[in-house]
């Protein structure tokens, strides 16, 4: 009796020990999948603020803090910031930006991990990995969205939501119809400057559906309408390219 006893109990330890281990090793896993979901503020000069999607209020971002799907983070005048997402890529805030981490490798129905971010106002620079086939990195400005997949680029976004995207390494596709899946990319041919147009009568037709391709050293301005205003070549020898915000990147980027 004792020694069935003492086997039964035996087997209940092992039980205990087994899920206890089942236990810390679901525990390990999503301490992993969290740590994996989180972004960083690594660098910070002047105001930099960060607002999480359970406050109202805009918080002091400081180096080192978290980002995670739904903060938004913000720059003021004469300030910069730069975030590491997935410890993999790099996106850095020029002065007066706004950007919202809509989705943070968040995963889909069809599996693939998503990284969406939304670019209010403002200008950033991006330096993402090369990304696999079952990762999506997008960059969303007010008219046209901005699917990466491993390039160095910079979006800015005027106050009247004109977005001109740089792509100085890499390859992007922008479109501003980015539910559409049957349009035909375009690649950029130098000086076509295709535009808005109107049929007689007081109705503007609708806006034409776009998908272009943006490679090395290419760039494309899009209006307010969502139309493309100009395409073409840019060159670092532009003067645009020759500003402290430029160069800083540079630096940046090189340091990595």
């Amino acid at each position: 009796m004792q020694l069935k006893r003492h086997n039964l109990s035996k087997k209940i330890r092992g039980i205990v020990i087994v899920l206890l281990g089942i236990s810390i090793l679901f525990s390990i896993t999503y301490a992993l999948e969290d740590d994996v979901k989180k972004g960083l503020i690594t660098y910070t000069d002047g105001r930099v603020k960060k607002r999480t999607v359970n406050d109202e209020e805009w918080m002091n971002a400081k180096k080192n803090s978290d980002v995670l799907t739904g903060d938004r983070v913000r720059t003021y005048q004469r300030s910069r910031a730069e975030l590491e997402l997935l410890e993999l890529d790099v996106v850095r805030m020029a002065p007066e930006t706004i950007i919202d981490i809509v989705k943070l490798f968040e995963e889909t129905k069809d599996k693939v991990k998503q990284t969406t971010l939304s670019l209010e106002k403002g200008d950033i620079w991006a330096k993402v990995k090369k990304k696999k086939e079952n990762v999506k990195f997008d960059i969303s400005a007010p008219v046209a969205v901005a699917a990466i997949t491993g390039t160095v680029l910079r979006i800015g976004v005027t106050s009247d939501s004109t977005t001109e995207l740089k792509v100085y390494n890499g390859e992007v596709q922008i479109t501003n119809a980015p539910e559409k899946t049957d349009l035909t990319p375009k690649t950029i041919k130098v000086h076509e400057v295709p535009g808005p147009y109107e049929i007689p009568g007081p109705r503007e037709v609708s806006l034409e559906e776009w998908v272009y391709i943006v490679r090395n050293m290419q760039k494309i301005v899009i209006d307010n309408k969502g139309q493309v205003k100009e395409v073409g070549k840019f060159d670092l020898s532009d003067q645009d390219e020759k500003t402290d915000w430029v160069k800083w990147n540079q630096k940046r980027d090189r340091m990595r």
